[in-house]
């Protein structure tokens, strides 16, 4: 039925606001975690870095990432969030770049968390303007296909960083690639609008549409406690602090795997870093799939909590076989490869909650709070591999990110009825029986 409210409505937005956003973040992605192929490439060798200043190294980007988490969500509800990405295109295209130039690990730190500075903001503006673009029906889909750029990057990433490295050596893969940000400019400006009512393109009746169900949604939290929380009440709010712990656990994990698996792979099959690179690429192939069936799973059942939990504890168990089957080289990988299929799918799913429990100004400054605070994973989860790896082994730090999966899955259980579909389920039947 859901899907049947916008039958014969333009679906221009689908073509011109998700592949701007997944470009975008592509790049971005592809910024921060290229860091993972310098090390396994000689980057540690060349200034002295052990596993645990590796981690660190490539952790410390998400210290940085708090800074301009709320403010660009704000920014977003508020302003425009297409001149505020534009310029931190600009920005962290050159850090990425001057990231190839370092000559110590103290500079490697400071550019790192500068590169984090300059990243902060994107992530809660661009799901501000998908807020902005697809109602609640559509948006597990929207936000899952805009997250897609997570594996796609990771597909580039791993065979170009590889390629780089091998032909060129470490430190042209941060020059090369971080001058690819600046190209974004001209495909960000021309195509991206903050709204529907900013946008040339579209038809009035799906501006309408769009405009009308937005509408609807926000009236429905009118009068509801929730609606009127302010920042202040927001951060000591029990369910926005689930949502936290969800989303660092979430993190911990994922950030943890992807920067640790070219190490992982080149101490599991011994290839060079051209061979690591194309066999990186695969476990992301599944991360495609992965996030397709769970948004349109999410989206049909509209249960967002169901399909959060299912991948985290998957994620986290097919993570856990791989350190179990180290010995068997393929069967390990093949767990790495069921690692990729659940490895982004609770993020699309995810990101549809924060609406569903705060107001919109709440909601946008929400995203800032749970991916500022949640992305201090992004810092725990290399850390932790490399720390754990120094004092014991790789299996340990692989052990201990499998685990705040099973948290992260047992908190989302926690969350309250709304989040798994059954305000929308029993509103439906009332439509259907007035009907």
């Amino acid at each position: 039925m859901n899907e049947n409210l916008s039958n014969g409505i333009p679906k221009g937005r689908w073509l011109h606001i998700i592949p701007p956003a997944m470009l975008v973040y592509i790049v971005a992605f592809m910024d921060r975690t290229n860091i993972g192929f310098a090390i396994a490439g000689g980057m540690d060798k060349a200034l002295g870095m052990t596993a645990t200043a590796s981690g660190l190294a490539a952790g410390i980007f998400f210290i940085g990432y708090l800074t301009l988490q709320v403010p660009g969500a704000r920014m977003a509800e508020r302003g425009s969030a297409k001149k505020f990405i534009a310029a931190t295109i600009v920005a962290w295209g050159a850090l990425a770049v001057l990231s190839g130039l370092v000559q110590n690990m103290t500079q490697l730190l400071i550019i790192r968390f500068l590169l984090g500075v300059a990243e902060g903001g994107v992530w809660p503006a661009i799901l501000t303007i998908l807020s902005h673009w697809f109602p609640n029906e559509e948006r597990g889909r929207a936000n899952a296909f805009f997250i897609m750029n997570v594996p796609i990057a990771s597909i580039i990433t791993g065979p170009l960083s590889g390629f780089i490295v091998s032909t060129y050596g470490w430190r042209n893969v941060f020059i090369i690639e971080g001058a690819i940000a600046i190209i974004l400019l001209f495909i960000w400006f021309p195509l991206i609008s903050d709204r529907p009512s900013d946008a040339k393109w579209i038809s009035k009746e799906e501006k309408d549409y769009i405009e009308s169900k937005l509408h609807e949604e926000q009236e429905s939290l009118k009068g509801k406690e929730v609606g009127k929380v302010s920042l202040g009440k927001l951060l000591t709010n029990v369910n926005m602090w689930k949502l936290i712990i969800i989303y660092m656990c979430f993190c911990i994990g994922t950030y943890g795997f992807a920067l640790w698996l070219p190490t992982l792979l080149k101490t599991l099959t011994h290839s060079g870093m051209t061979g690591v690179g194309l066999l990186s690429a695969i476990p992301y192939v599944g991360t495609i799939l992965g996030l397709y069936v769970f948004a349109q799973l999410s989206d049909r059942t509209m249960n967002r909590r169901l399909y959060t939990a299912i991948p985290l504890i998957a994620f986290g168990i097919c993570l856990m076989l791989s350190v179990v089957f180290k010995n068997n080289v393929w069967v390990s990988f093949a767990f790495l490869i069921g690692c990729g299929v659940f490895f982004q799918a609770p993020s699309s799913t995810f990101w549809t909650m924060p609406p569903l429990l705060f107001e919109s100004d709440m909601a946008a400054s929400s995203r800032g709070v749970i991916n500022g605070l949640g992305n201090l994973g992004g810092f725990l989860g290399p850390y932790l591999v490399g720390f754990l790896t120094t004092l014991f082994n790789s299996g340990v730090g692989i052990y201990t990110l499998a685990g705040f999966m099973v948290i992260g899955f047992l908190v989302t259980m926690t969350l309250p009825e709304k989040t798994a579909g059954t305000n929308t389920k029993s509103s439906l039947s009332k439509s259907e029986a007035a009907e």
